[in-house]
């Protein structure tokens, strides 16, 4: 059975050209090492044409050329065995026909060690060949069986790997796409840009969140990837939503030499999120509807009861001039008693829906926010404006109020601070409100995801509220550093 093999090897060898071309060079070399003994080369042995033949040390040199050859076409065994016959070849003329046998012999077994050198680098070089091979086969097998678009661009932005999932969902079939540079962008020409091409190009997130409309992150699983999500408005008629994550493929030096880049249809998640934002903002407004009734009647009822209550004390004390002192002071204790419930409720009530918001806006209602800070918990407070003032929409004045409200609320209750201020910018397309203190602190988790896990749920209440105006929201905190809550809302 390992004869059998073998004879197939062998016999699959002298099939190739590469075989024979290999043999009519050492024919050739033998002929010049030996020309007396091939008697139609006679006229060699007075000819001054060729006047190192009487040497041999060019012939033994010319030998290298078909060791190398067989070294690089059929690998180590081939080039090794390709030495020993050029030994063989070259030591009966060095050591019986040379007129300088000990330089001859040197020379020999110079050839052998460079032959040995060379024979070592290609081997090393075809097994780093085969590694890469090997990894780009392996890479093949495992972008083309995953189930997630996929396709591999090299550093010249050329397709190298091009997916069967990527295949059903652009419609354009790996021929077509593989080496091309310029054509596979027809599948994102549209209106969306490529994020493995933002990354071969360097840009920077900046630029990629804003190609990408903010939607831009850094991978949290792989260093120097990204991950965004856009409205590919051309996959149907209703658009769908892909997550599109570019990877670096890097070389030994850290040099981006192409990138891996995943497509994900993500539309049933984006349905479902806007679906549960849409429930989310109607439970919103309806629980600031019944904030603004129960605001409404505890000003409207509940207030004006107990100040009738107050004035009916007042005149029962006023009319009764006699009663006994005793008396007198249970009942003026009663009145302040009532007196204190009802600033109880005002200030409940304006807490509920402060009617300032509705009538003077947003500016004002924050300037009420931050005086009670400093009157009634005493810790000094700033409010500061810049930009063009403006009315923002109901939706968004009332947000960025409860979301100051429930900043310097978890100030007065938790912060312990001295000093807190509240800057709120108007830009053209934007409003920023930050909300600084220089309390306590507390250590932040790595995700905000996480805020309800240690307890903090009033933080997580302004993340949803920000989500809601569709803005951003970065919270800074360190202990004993203090707490800035910042918060950019394109209104």
């Amino acid at each position: 059975m390992r004869i059998n093999k073998v004879t197939k090897s062998l016999l699959n060898i002298m099939r190739q050209y590469h075989f024979w071309l290999i043999l009519a060079m050492f024919i050739i070399i033998l002929v010049l090492h030996y020309p007396q003994q091939f008697c139609f080369w006679t006229s060699l042995e007075t000819s001054s044409w060729f006047s190192s033949l009487n040497r041999h040390s060019l012939e033994r040199v010319l030998l290298l050329i078909p060791i190398t050859y067989a070294s690089f076409i059929f690998g180590l065994k081939a080039g090794i065995i390709t030495t020993i016959i050029s030994a063989f070849i070259m030591l009966p003329a060095a050591i019986f026909m040379s007129d300088y046998t000990l330089d001859s012999i040197l020379e020999v077994i110079g050839v052998i060690v460079v032959a040995g050198i060379m024979n070592y680098w290609f081997y090393i070089n075809n097994q780093n060949i085969t590694k890469r091979k090997n990894a780009e086969e392996m890479q093949r097998k495992i972008i083309d069986g995953t189930p997630i678009a996929t396709f591999v661009i090299d550093k010249h932005h050329k397709v190298t790997h091009w997916n069967t999932a990527i295949e059903a969902l652009s419609g354009n079939k790996r021929e077509e796409i593989i080496g091309t540079s310029n054509q596979w962008r027809a599948f994102y020409n549209k209106k969306t840009p490529v994020l493995a091409d933002l990354l071969l190009d360097g840009a920077s997130e900046q630029e990629i969140k804003a190609r990408y409309k903010q939607s831009c992150r850094r991978s949290p699983l792989i260093a120097g990837a990204y991950e965004a999500e856009n409205l590919f408005l051309d996959l149907s008629a209703r658009g769908k939503w892909l997550n599109f994550t570019a990877s670096p493929i890097k070389n030994g030096n850290g040099e981006i030499i192409g990138a891996v880049e995943t497509l994900i249809d993500v539309t049933e998640r984006k349905n479902a999120e806007d679906n549960l934002k849409f429930y989310l903002k109607e439970i919103t407004k309806a629980q600031e509807e019944e904030r603004k009734r129960i605001a409404r009647e505890l000003h409207d009822e509940t207030a004006q009861n107990l100040i009738a209550l107050l004035h009916q004390l007042e005149n029962m004390l006023n009319s009764k001039e006699q009663l006994p002192i005793k008396e007198a002071q249970g009942l003026w204790k009663l009145y302040e008693h009532i007196r204190d419930i009802l600033q109880s409720v005002r200030h409940f009530s304006r807490d509920l829906r402060p009617s300032i918001l509705d009538d003077l806006g947003l500016l004002p209602a924050l300037e009420w926010l931050t005086d009670d800070l400093k009157t009634n918990h005493w810790v000094q407070t700033s409010l500061k404006v810049t930009g063009k003032e403006r009315r923002l929409s109901t939706e968004a004045e009332l947000s960025l109020f409860r979301i100051v409200q429930e900043s310097l609320r978890n100030i007065a209750k938790h912060a312990k601070a001295e000093h807190a201020s509240v800057t709120v910018e108007f830009a053209d397309d934007n409003t920023t409100i930050a909300v600084t203190d220089d309390g306590v602190g507390f250590q932040l988790p790595d995700n905000l995801a996480a805020l309800p896990q240690i307890g903090k749920l009033g933080l997580t209440g302004l993340q949803e509220r920000v989500q809601l105006l569709g803005g951003e929201l970065e919270i800074k905190s360190e202990p004993n550093k203090g707490t800035t809550v910042l918060v950019k809302a394109p209104v």
